[in-house]
């Protein structure tokens, strides 16, 4: 199997088991990505991940706004928020990561949304650009100038942190198989890939990845 060296890092972001069926905030048919990052892993020198790590008391979560549902806008000390299930609480199981993701060969995980006042989409940074996760500072210590991202979800966490990416200077590559949307509106993922494309994102299914590394 061909290698990818290591100017090219693979991007997990947040696959974990409350984004996965049966977990609090589930990505539909988020499980199917599993198979292929698992067959994507072993190409990569570099690898990865994003961890969403939130309180309890985290200002996402409807359960902190009484009266309120998910799926409901709310401003969230100046940004607009949308309120959320409870998910990946700090320390929970469902904040981990599934047993049948080969952590082995992983260099760091990038831990999110710590700071109760604002969520945290992007892998690099919060939604109000406040706090730095030290992702970028890693990657590019460790000399990559790529990062081929997947992960969930699509409409969301890895769109953020795919634009996050381009415009820190990485060339930026969102394999579409290998994540999947929530899609609160039916549109939803379709608008992200837009949108990534328009920012100078190559979109694409892994197996036509060896086309671009």
């Amino acid at each position: 199997m061909r290698t990818i060296n290591s100017g090219t890092a693979l991007l997990l972001v947040d696959i974990q088991h409350d984004f996965l069926p049966g977990g609090a905030l589930a990505v539909p048919h988020g499980d199917e990505i599993l198979p292929i990052i698992a067959s994507l892993q072993p190409q990569f020198d570099h690898i990865v991940a994003t961890q969403d790590w939130h309180p309890a008391h985290h200002g996402s979560f409807s359960t902190n706004h009484p009266g309120t549902q998910p799926g409901q806008q709310i401003d969230l000390d100046g940004l607009s928020q949308i309120l959320w299930p409870v998910h990946c609480v700090e320390g929970t199981e469902g904040a981990d990561f599934p047993d049948t993701l080969d952590r082995s060969r992983w260099k760091a995980v990038f831990k999110k949304g710590q700071n109760p006042k604002v969520d945290s989409y992007s892998g690099f940074f919060d939604n109000a650009r406040r706090g730095d996760t030290g992702l970028r500072t890693h990657l590019l210590l460790q000399g990559v100038r790529r990062v081929c991202i997947v992960g969930l979800a699509l409409d969301y966490c890895v769109k953020y942190t795919a634009i996050d990416a381009r415009s820190l200077g990485f060339e930026t590559l969102v394999l579409t198989d290998a994540t999947r949307a929530v899609n609160l509106q039916p549109e939803d993922g379709k608008r992200a890939l837009e949108e990534m494309k328009a920012a100078g994102i190559i979109c694409l299914d892994s197996k036509n990845l060896t086309r671009y590394v």
